[in-house]
């Protein structure tokens, strides 16, 4: 069963059960708790046959900020919470309202589908604290347009709900989020159990492609960046709000 101490909400309408990332302390940052918190949530509405969804949402203005730098979880813990959401025989559903930071676009991309408001913000900022966007690159590249998404990778810029549908990150933008969910909702509502398990199963069958094949180089990968000494600097500037030392 989940901890009840978890930093994740539960609450269940009609056979869909949301879970909201509930540590705005850390702007909702993937902590060792949050990864392993909601990793639990996850197995927990996947036995249980009374869940037919899942929405995965966020208390504040941020629905992750990425990695917590002060109290990071495993790579391949991260890569198991992420397998999780795609893996899960049920739909899960992204539901943003706010900023959206580095491992959060894991988070994203992991889900089946993703709604966000016009108040939502995205980017990827690894590069400007000296790693790459590694692990997260699992679901995140099967699904994104690579061309566009260069950009985005390489330059850490923020960008906008339209440019996340463009690129693939997100099913939908609208100004009331949950009045674009609507319609989604009902739908899976009056879909057999049976058969969204198994239509999951053929939409993610690339993306699990990508976690077998490259998971445990990527995971090795981010376990050595994160050791670098350009993360160890990148790290501190950001914790202490300036420049990290290679910004020109």
């Amino acid at each position: 069963m989940t901890d009840p101490t978890a930093p994740i909400g539960r609450t269940r309408a009609r056979a869909v059960e949301t879970l909201s990332l509930d540590a705005t302390g850390t702007r909702n940052a993937l902590s060792a708790a949050l990864v392993t918190g909601l990793c639990d949530a996850l197995a927990d509405c996947g036995e249980d046959p009374g869940v037919r969804a899942v929405v995965l949402t966020h208390t504040g203005t941020t629905f992750c900020a990425g990695a917590d730098l002060r109290d990071p979880p495993a790579p391949d813990a991260l890569v198991g919470l992420l397998r999780r959401i795609v893996e899960l025989p049920k739909p899960v559903v992204a539901r943003v309202t706010g900023h959206v930071r580095a491992g959060g676009l894991g988070l994203l991309a992991a889900c089946d589908i993703a709604a966000a408001s016009a108040a939502a913000t995205f980017a990827f900022t690894e590069v400007r604290i000296g790693v790459a966007p590694a692990v997260i690159s699992l679901p995140v590249l099967p699904r994104a347009d690579p061309r566009a998404l260069a950009r985005y990778y390489l330059t850490g810029e923020r960008f906008g709900p339209a440019e996340a549908v463009t690129l693939g990150l997100l099913t939908a933008a609208a100004d009331d989020v949950d009045e674009a969910l609507a319609p989604v909702l009902d739908g899976l509502r009056r879909a057999s159990p049976e058969a969204l398990a198994e239509t999951k199963r053929l939409l993610t069958a690339r993306v699990l492609e990508t976690f077998d094949r490259d998971a445990a180089e990527l995971t090795a990968l981010t376990a050595r960046l994160f050791s670098s000494g350009h993360a160890r600097e990148g790290m501190t500037a950001f914790l202490e709000r300036r420049d990290a030392a290679w910004v020109v």
